[in-house]
């Protein structure tokens, strides 16, 4: 299933927004154009992952040298501090719980507003002066 956010103007560099989804709270960032999203909780204590920080990546070669690597950065939780990859949801230390990460894209207006959206609907029936709703 595929949701329209927000327009893109709505994600300056460097934001964030936690939109709700199919009951599940996820969060989608910005990061210098190229966006990412992963579920809101951490798998660890269930912290609201998306409110942490967002960190480029250190890397060493070798003892004592060390610098930020390109590609997607690392999500840290605001109340322990792990660390997820934001683009696979991987957690950074080995052998910890991933989250769940979601595939997310940019498409042009014009191509968003051809998708043929449907209201989700439910069946209701009036019994006895009750309203019932099937879901």
């Amino acid at each position: 299933m595929r949701y329209v956010v927000a327009p893109v103007s709505d994600f300056p560099p460097r934001s964030r927004r936690i939109v709700r989804v199919g009951g599940r709270e996820i969060g989608i960032f910005n990061v210098d154009g190229a966006f990412y999203a992963v579920r809101n909780r951490c798998p660890h204590q269930g912290a609201p992952l998306c409110l942490g920080h967002v960190r480029r990546r250190l890397v060493s070669e070798t003892p004592g040298e060390f610098r930020l690597a390109d590609g997607a950065p690392l999500i840290v939780c605001p109340w322990h501090a792990w660390q997820y990859d934001a683009c696979t949801g991987q957690a950074y230390a080995p052998g910890d719980p991933a989250v769940r990460s979601y595939r997310v894209a940019v498409e042009a207006g014009v191509e968003v507003e051809r998708q043929p959206f449907v209201a989700e609907t439910f069946a209701v029936d009036v019994e006895d002066d009750y309203v019932v709703l099937e879901a």
